[in-house]
């Protein structure tokens, strides 16, 4: 009778599955509308295996790990539906001018940099003259007398405006007499002021020479640091040349980085050939089937392209960066070759071109996910086309709290109240993506949560929240960074939600975000990140 009960006992032992890890002792979000919360789940070969208790887990699972997660809350990993990965990376070697008060600030932080006497080419990234006292754009002067004989670009912290020296205006050969369309050159009193926007600026950033190989890995590592202590498992990076693809599917084959990245490519004739009529291209960590297109500029820079004049200078209407003819010749081969198309719109006058030329295409109801990037002013009677031709907006939350102090300068008492309107473009198709736009904004999606719910910056203003109507649930703020940001991407069935047969991407947070007062949501801590179950920051034990 001992013998027989020791023999059931080891029976029923070595009849369990051996698996990586369970994950036990916490409330675990799954974004399974099946199972909505969980104490514990299973991962093995990098996936989720079971969801469930963790003691019906281990009759059934032998873990060579256990992590107990001591009580604490764990989320999928966050997707930033929309940012700029590589331009973070690029940008770490770049001066950082964010948060500047003045022109003379800038000037001082770029005199303070370490060795900037050897530099080939002076570059920075961040200022906002917004923020300034006198809220107009710099000109170059001082530039060129600080620096005669050296290359100096300030990129704006939207990327959508440059002040450059006269030497970098040189190199870059443009003049008076260039060949940009009206407003992208600055021009007064006959003479350059260095301001350069939109085509313009993207030509002179081009010539900016660029880290070698060794170098661009190097960057990249850095910035992947960055996105997983923020909890980041996935990014949707918004706008690859072909040399950078190759390079990022490169290192993510190799695991050199683990970050999950959805590229969206330039629509350059190398892309076409090599990605786009080919099409979509997928591995486990890297994923191409959209290219990404530019309707117009920036609110900050009055080159968003908007139906009736700025209220705040009625001489500018915005710029239309790419022509209609441009964009309708790239939205045919995307649909051709079953290519997403996702087009950077902020004013109310390139929203409605690029629904409408979208609508061309798609002709009503339809799985294809075309985005309309940033939608931040949408005429209300616009709406509509956003339900009728199935277009996903794709929505950057914090900026409507680093816009809110000035936006209303620029549109007016009426149109104010058209822009950053969540709950109205979640209303059209009953979901939406949500991101950053990193390095704009600050990389955390805890922020983009706080900012979708509170609409208020970390500091609690404005009191009840801006334009609070548009605001978006917890649980509706979550989905946006989790599940349907994923669903954005293309990529619901391998990321986005901890259920069985997905990647086991989460993250352990030190507070629960679904259930603490709004207020203290800024100040909640990653513990742990996690990337195909494998621990990719923090120190948390596991057994």
């Amino acid at each position: 009778m001992v013998f027989l009960s020791t023999l059931l006992l080891t029976n029923s032992c070595t009849m369990k599955k051996h698996v990586e890890t369970i994950v036990y002792n916490a409330k675990i979000y799954t974004m399974d509308e099946s199972k909505p919360t969980i104490e514990a789940f299973v991962i093995d070969r990098g996936k989720v295996i079971e969801t469930g208790v963790k003691e019906a887990l281990l009759a059934t699972y032998s873990p060579k790990n256990q992590l107990d997660a001591e009580g604490l809350t764990i989320f999928p990993g966050f997707i930033d539906a929309h940012c700029h990965f590589y331009g973070l990376a690029l940008g770490l070697k770049w001066i950082d001018l964010v948060g500047c008060s003045s022109f003379d600030e800038v000037i001082e932080r770029i005199g303070n940099t370490d060795s900037i006497e050897q530099a080939t080419w002076i570059t920075g990234r961040g200022w906002d003259q917004n923020l300034w006292r006198k809220k107009v754009f710099p000109s170059k002067e001082r530039l060129d007398a600080l620096y005669p004989d050296q290359p100096v670009v300030l990129v704006r912290i939207d990327g959508h405006a440059v002040l450059a020296n006269q030497t970098a205006l040189d190199i870059a050969g443009i003049t008076t007499n260039h060949i940009f369309s009206e407003g992208e050159v600055e021009i007064i009193n006959g003479k350059l002021t260095g301001i350069l926007s939109e085509n313009a600026a993207d030509h002179l950033r081009r010539i900016i020479p660029k880290p070698d190989e060794n170098q661009a890995i190097e960057l990249i590592k850095q910035a992947e640091e960055q996105c997983f202590s923020f909890g980041l498992t996935g990014v949707a990076d918004a706008g690859l040349e072909n040399r950078t693809l190759k390079l990022l599917d490169s290192v993510t084959q190799q695991e050199v980085i683990k970050i999950h990245i959805y590229a969206m490519i330039e629509p350059s004739p190398e892309n076409i050939d090599d990605f786009m009529t080919k099409g979509p291209y997928i591995t486990d960590r890297f994923h191409i089937c959209s290219v990404k297109l530019y309707a117009d500029g920036s609110l900050g820079s009055r080159t968003a392209l908007l139906k009736q004049p700025y209220s705040d200078d009625p001489s500018k209407i915005g710029i239309q960066v790419t022509s209609p003819d441009s964009i309708r010749e790239i939205c045919q081969l995307a649909y051709d070759n079953g290519f997403q198309v996702n087009t950077h719109c902020i004013g109310d006058s390139a929203t409605r071109v690029l629904l409408d030329i979208y609508g061309e295409y798609l002709k009503g109801d339809n799985d294809r996910r075309w985005r309309i990037e940033h939608a931040q002013v949408v005429d209300p009677a616009d709406l509509i086309l956003f339900e009728k031709h199935s277009i996903i907006p794709s929505i950057q939350a914090t900026h409507t709290t680093s816009d809110m102090y000035w936006a209303g300068e620029r549109l007016g008492p009426i149109r104010i109240q058209w822009a950053y309107a969540y709950r109205d473009l979640l209303n059209q198709n009953g979901w939406l993506a949500n991101g950053t736009d990193f390095p704009i904004e600050r990389i955390s999606p805890l922020l983009t949560f706080y900012a979708s719910v509170a609409r208020q910056d970390e500091e609690g203003y404005p009191a009840g929240g801006f334009q609070i109507e548009n605001g978006l649930t917890r649980e509706e703020a979550l989905k946006s960074i989790t599940i349907w940001a994923a669903k954005a991407n293309f990529d619901e069935h391998d990321y986005g939600s901890l259920e069985p047969g997905k990647w086991a991407d989460f993250v352990i947070l030190d507070k629960d975000i679904m259930e603490i007062p709004l207020s203290e949501i800024p100040d909640v801590k990653v513990l742990k990140t996690f990337s195909h179950g494998e621990q990719v920051y923090g120190m948390m034990k596991q057994k």
